[in-house]
């Protein structure tokens, strides 16, 4: 485990007992996130023209199956919050999420962020990928490339890409579509708030390294769902 690693998991441990919402609140200046005006608000907008987040990430947080727009589902009320901040400071550009962002007081940003967080959603079933391209991108996840001195994800992004919450986001289920954009948008500085890690990461990957690392990640929650109901059986 490296030291960033033992950072991590020590904050980590620090911020647990403190409890996801009280974690919003602290980063909304003392307001309660409420997840239910966070669902009116993924359903309608606000009065101050954000349009509904329901339009693009539908209203359980998964997106569709394009992959154009990223799930949101469960991941960490903490990290929804900081990326709509970032986007309203550009520190993600967006031409789409940049506006959005600005549209939202703090109160709708926890809001929102709360909402999405609790959602217990399906993940949508996909066509896998090609097979080497995968085990590429496990080999990758997993263990890392010394030819490029590209550390493995999983070393962050937990075992699995299941996450390292609340600051660092579930990669498993997550649309290789988005992944591989995501992932791009940091190479060419239109992502600016991982600088350190993900965007000296981002730029040591080639494009076969981008695309075998976003179908892995697609592929490997349900890939982790037959194998728990084998188990059950």
């Amino acid at each position: 485990m490296t030291f960033r690693r033992l950072l991590l998991v020590a904050a980590a441990a620090m911020l647990g007992p403190l409890g996801v919402i009280t974690l919003v609140q602290a980063q909304s200046g003392g307001h309660p996130a409420d997840a239910k005006r966070g669902a009116v608000i993924v359903a309608q907008g606000t009065a101050a023209g954000a349009p509904p987040c329901a339009q693009c990430h539908a209203f359980n947080g998964v997106s569709d199956a394009s992959g154009a727009f990223p799930r949101l589902a469960g991941q960490s009320a903490y990290y929804l919050t900081k990326q709509l901040r970032d986007f309203a400071l550009g520190e993600r550009a967006s031409a789409i999420m940049s506006p959005i962002a600005k549209a939202l007081s703090p109160d709708d940003v926890a809001d929102v962020a709360a909402y999405f967080a609790s959602v217990n959603a399906p993940f949508l079933p996909l066509k896998g990928g090609d097979a080497a391209l995968v085990k590429h991108g496990e080999e990758l996840a997993k263990i890392g490339s010394a030819e490029h001195r590209i550390q493995n994800c999983d070393n962050c992004h937990g075992p699995d890409g299941a996450g390292e919450p609340p600051a660092i986001p579930y990669l498993a289920g997550q649309y290789a579509h988005y992944i591989a954009f995501t992932l791009q948008m940091w190479q060419q500085g239109f992502r600016k708030n991982s600088l350190n890690t993900m965007g000296v990461i981002a730029k040591k990957l080639d494009d076969q390294e981008i695309a075998a690392v976003a179908a892995y990640y697609q592929q490997v929650q349900s890939t982790l769902e037959t194998v728990e109901s084998q188990g059950k059986d």
